[in-house]
């Protein structure tokens, strides 16, 4: 049986979080001498002398009228890193408690485990990178408070069915992280739907892919109204910057603008993909659901520089768990895509063929 509240470290428990200026008057005034400001403005055209909306509220509103949830239930964090780092915080109790990946994924689930000196467990994903449900349950024991699924996943592409994911959930006592960053490139539905259903499930959400924002550092974490209580206790005051909150909103208003991008994104994938298969040094190009694609082949790490000395970078995941020879690439633009292939079939001629 779920208890949030045995999850939860003691600690954080009895914080009495920093009360900020923002936190204790939020309202209309005139004239504003409570947060030690520099009333005389900044050097900008702009002002941004004056601390932003610690809970970004206006963004709240928005995000929630589109995905169908309340305010109360969205963390706005800087970049998903800072839910990841904070989740670790509510929960593990450093050198005690521990987490569950399922490699390959992303790597930022276990740099925020050391760093929060907390044991990572394992459990691989398949040859065919799907989840491995006995090795999961063999993996996780009663110290184990969050347990990372990533789909569509990093760097695979894969996304994960819906029904197996909420079967994690529904059969662990710990919290479980649905990282959806690429969602918006699937067909697979997002389980923010699920948050009031299962009350230990995170769903987590960014603007860096989709919405084209990876510059504004802005990531998002949809669950119930008790864990994110718990995040805005001990997130930092001032964790959004006002350019950040502003620049949201703003695109937000271009949401058909978004989702005209996302075709464009998945139709330039599907044209990829086709052509990649023509290449010899080419052996396997994995599913995706994500604006990127896993790549197989006979020497990634001489393609790779091959790439570089053409001035084009892809990620190299040779070294990667279950991804030996392959390499990772991001859907570009029509033109982008085009000179990758060209340099493609320049390496193919010139090197292999030459």
């Amino acid at each position: 049986m779920f208890n949030l509240e045995k999850l939860v470290r003691e600690n954080v428990k009895k914080l009495t979080p920093y009360s900020s200026a923002r936190r204790e008057f939020s309202g209309a005034a005139q004239i504003f001498l409570d947060a030690n400001e520099n009333s005389f403005g900044s050097p900008l055209e702009q002002n941004y002398n004056r601390y932003p909306d610690p809970l970004q509220t206006k963004i709240k509103e928005r995000i929630a009228a589109l995905q169908n949830v309340k305010p109360s239930e969205i963390f706005v964090g800087n970049g998903s890193d800072e839910a990841i780092d904070l989740l670790f915080r509510i929960f593990c109790r450093p050198q005690i408690d521990n987490s569950l990946i399922c490699p390959p994924t992303y790597g930022m689930y276990e740099v925020s485990a050391e760093i929060n000196d907390v044991k990572v467990k394992r459990a691989n994903l398949t040859e065919d990178f799907e989840l491995d449900f006995e090795a999961i349950k063999q993996a996780f024991d009663e110290n184990t408070k969050l347990l990372f699924v990533c789909s569509p996943n990093n760097p695979t592409g894969n996304s994960f069915a819906c029904r197996d994911v909420l079967r994690l959930a529904e059969n662990f006592r710990g919290i479980v992280v649905v990282d959806e960053a690429y969602v918006d490139f699937s067909n697979e539905k997002s389980l923010i739907f699920e948050i009031n259903n299962l009350p230990n499930l995170v769903v987590l959400k960014t603007f860096s892919k989709a919405w084209g924002l990876a510059g504004l550092r802005v990531g998002l974490a949809f669950a119930n109204e008790e864990i994110i209580k718990l995040f805005n206790k001990i997130k930092p005051p001032y964790n959004i910057s006002q350019i950040a909150q502003e620049a949201v909103l703003q695109a937000l208003k271009n949401k058909a603008e978004v989702d005209e991008t996302i075709a464009k994104i998945i139709s330039e994938r599907e044209k990829l993909i086709e052509n990649l298969q023509k290449f010899s040094f080419v052996t396997k190009i994995y599913p995706t659901d994500a604006n990127f694609v896993l790549v197989k082949t006979v020497d990634a790490e001489k393609i790779y520089n091959f790439l570089l000395d053409e001035k084009i970078v892809v990620r190299n995941r040779n070294n990667v768990e279950l991804c030996a020879g392959c390499l990772r690439i991001t859907i570009g633009t029509p033109e982008e895509n085009e000179s990758l292939l060209k340099s493609f079939k320049k390496y193919q001629t010139t090197v292999l063929l030459g």
